[in-house]
């Protein structure tokens, strides 16, 4: 397992997985640095994203904290504007001038960071599902609930509970009860497989560090719009159709942000779409970062 060290002298480790030859296309060979959300989740949970690796040469970042990376010294340096200049530093350890950049969920959020402060380092940018605190985009409580009204979940046992609680959490009214029982709604199908993954996510989060990781100051939401503005690079945005936690309106406002971004839909998917439909999510993001 590689390793390297962040400016602060924190231990950080990174996985490579997957396409290692310089066939298969533009960049086919180049690693594609994925960026996991949780926030602060284990990197393990993105697996090889539906099969991107075969397309794609896949480098998961194990953020401080989390996984095979050491606990920081300085609790503080959870928060996500913090955490840059180690995806900063991975890149110049890698030997690269530039990067093509993945970042799902709250992970999308230090990817935004990043584009911000490191625009010239960035080659292609995919954001899946994105967290969208970085540039201050709000989504309301009924695009929410839209994008929980799905013909396939309306029908299922567990459908008027969970519903129930989204309404409380769109109204403002949530508990740690009605946050525990939306989950079905972050994925396309609540079977068994997804209730382990969302078993196995509380298990390799860092709580602690999640609660600093968006934290006062960790934003400026005006700066990250002015940077995407002037983002001249290709960039990818992916949702999932069911996806109350990143709604497909959501998901749009983003990609409008950029000069070149383009938007992609996987229906009857959640959160993890790579899970929904592996074979669409390989090849939609497998074409776009080996264009």
């Amino acid at each position: 397992m590689p390793t390297f060290t962040a400016p602060d002298g924190t231990e950080l480790a990174y996985h490579f997985s997957g396409h290692d030859s310089g066939s298969g296309g533009s960049g086919a060979g180049e690693p594609l640095l994925c960026l996991p959300g949780g926030p602060l989740q284990d990197s393990a949970y993105l697996g090889d994203l539906g099969g991107l690796a075969a397309r794609r040469s896949l480098v998961h970042l194990d953020l401080r904290g989390t996984g095979a990376s050491a606990t920081p010294a300085d609790p503080a340096s959870y928060r996500c504007d913090r955490l840059v200049e180690d995806v900063e530093a991975l890149r110049a350890h890698l030997g690269l001038d530039t990067v093509d950049v993945l970042g799902h969920s709250a992970g999308a959020n230090l990817a935004a960071l990043y584009v911000t402060r490191h625009p010239a380092r960035v080659g292609r940018l995919v954001l899946v599902t994105p967290g969208a605190a970085a540039p201050g985009l709000d989504t309301s409580g009924e695009e929410r609930l839209a994008a929980a009204r799905q013909p396939w979940r309306e029908a299922e046992p567990w459908f008027p509970e969970a519903y129930a609680a989204l309404q409380e959490l769109a109204a403002g009214r949530g508990s740690a009860a009605a946050f525990a029982a939306i989950a079905p709604f972050f994925h396309g199908t609540w079977d068994a497989a997804a209730r382990e993954r969302h078993a196995d996510s509380h298990r390799q989060r860092n709580a602690a560090g999640a609660a600093v990781y968006g934290g006062e100051g960790a934003y400026a939401p005006d700066a990250t719009r002015a940077a995407f503005a002037a983002f001249d690079r290709p960039v990818l945005v992916v949702a999932g159709e069911g996806d109350a936690n990143t709604p497909v309106p959501t998901a749009a406002a983003y990609a409008d942000l950029f000069p070149k971004a383009e938007l992609a839909v996987l229906a009857g998917a959640g959160h993890f779409p790579w899970h929904d439909d592996p074979e669409w999510f390989a090849e939609t993001v497998g074409a776009f970062v080996t264009a």
